[in-house]
């Protein structure tokens, strides 16, 4: 999971509930909220650098969670020195996360 990564699949995610359950119930709620609530925990937990993460980023080949969540193998943001700003910008996407998924529910069932 990568702040690169995660919003198409989210996004995905929600395009295929919203084909599998083609209505908002309270199944759809929950699967959505479960969904998001995991992104959101491996995510965090990324970012965080928490130690259960490590099999995580070593498979991506990053030198940690952070620098995985951040530089998805592709920039070169110095994760080791983030300061407040980047903490700042990084829980505004972690916000956005809820969103992906809802975006991509709508637009299946708009299609349907």
């Amino acid at each position: 999971m990568s702040f690169l990564i995660d919003p198409p699949w989210l996004y995905a995610t929600g395009r295929v509930y919203g084909r599998l359950l083609p209505e908002r119930t309270p199944a759809a709620r929950a699967l959505h909220t479960a969904t998001a609530g995991a992104f959101l925990a491996t995510s965090i937990s990324l970012y965080l650098d928490r130690p259960w993460t490590r099999p995580i980023w070593r498979a991506c080949r990053a030198e940690s969670g952070r620098d995985w969540m951040l530089n998805s193998g592709v920039f070169g943001f110095d994760h080791r020195r983030a300061g407040a700003r980047a903490h700042a910008i990084s829980a505004l996407l972690f916000a956005t996360y809820p969103w992906w998924l809802l975006l991509g529910e709508r637009a299946q069932r708009r299609k349907s």
